[in-house]
């Protein structure tokens, strides 16, 4: 990815599709911005087709609630009538799912998340290695600091797998994932900052495990979901080109 623009709508890096992998991953990428385009037809509406009315801070922290109203053209020709949205505004992010081909092991991290208190098996969560974009900084340089800070890991090579609007229905957060390839043997143990209340197990386990995982609903937040499926389509794409 590389670099981005500060939306001054959003308050927030806006980075652009990743399409620098290996040319394998560039290839495959396009053949699918081809293929969307033969089902869906080339997307009519952009941003200019949207009029914000007005815009109000409701509440500004951490994290910001914005409350908008807008009107947007619609499928039928015209104009909807003006409406009110709440947005849950925070900013984007990088999610990484650590795997090293020569072994076929996967990296995968636990942690307490308040967001999962109703979570009928408790709120420690099985995650991809994640964290913020801070202002300036590019998703690969946050991907890297990460992986460090999380998983103590230093990778060889980072390879996209997509952008994701986790909830757009009411939430502008937006995560760029990556497969981040390393060697995991002996890998595994508890990380994180003590000063950001970080308590944070890093868990390495076959590839086998971890699909075994997906499939009985143990991997139950988006990004790792989206993360370990795309690694269930591209393994043998991966461990080829890793020799």
């Amino acid at each position: 990815m590389g670099g981005g623009r500060y939306d001054k709508l959003q308050s927030q890096w806006i980075v652009p599709p990743c399409r620098r992998s290996l040319p394998l991953f560039t290839q495959t990428y396009a053949l699918r911005i081809e293929d969307g385009e033969k089902m869906f037809g080339k997307q009519r509406f952009s941003r200019d087709d949207v009029e914000i009315l007005d815009e109000e801070v409701l509440y500004n922290g951490f994290f910001r609630m914005l409350a908008y109203r807008v009107r947007h053209r619609l499928f039928a020709g015209g104009w909807s009538g003006e409406m009110r949205r709440e947005l849950f505004w925070r900013p984007s992010a990088v999610g990484v799912l650590p795997y090293d081909p020569i072994n076929d092991l996967v990296g995968i991290v636990e942690q307490f998340r308040i967001g999962a208190l109703a979570r009928p098996q408790g709120p420690w969560l099985l995650e991809v290695v994640a964290g913020q974009v801070e202002e300036g900084e590019t998703p690969e340089q946050v991907a890297r600091r990460e992986l460090m800070e999380e998983a103590g890991l230093e990778v060889e090579r980072l390879i996209p797998i997509q952008d994701v609007l986790l909830s757009p229905g009411g939430s502008s957060e937006r995560v760029a994932l990556f497969c981040g390839i390393a060697p995991l043997p002996g890998r595994g143990g508890v990380f994180g900052l003590a000063d950001e209340h970080e308590d944070i197990r890093f868990h390495v386990v076959s590839r086998t495990q971890a699909l075994q995982a997906l499939r009985d609903g143990h991997c139950d937040n988006a990004a790792l979901t989206i993360a370990l499926q795309w690694l269930a389509l591209h393994h043998e794409d991966v461990r080829q080109q890793a020799g």
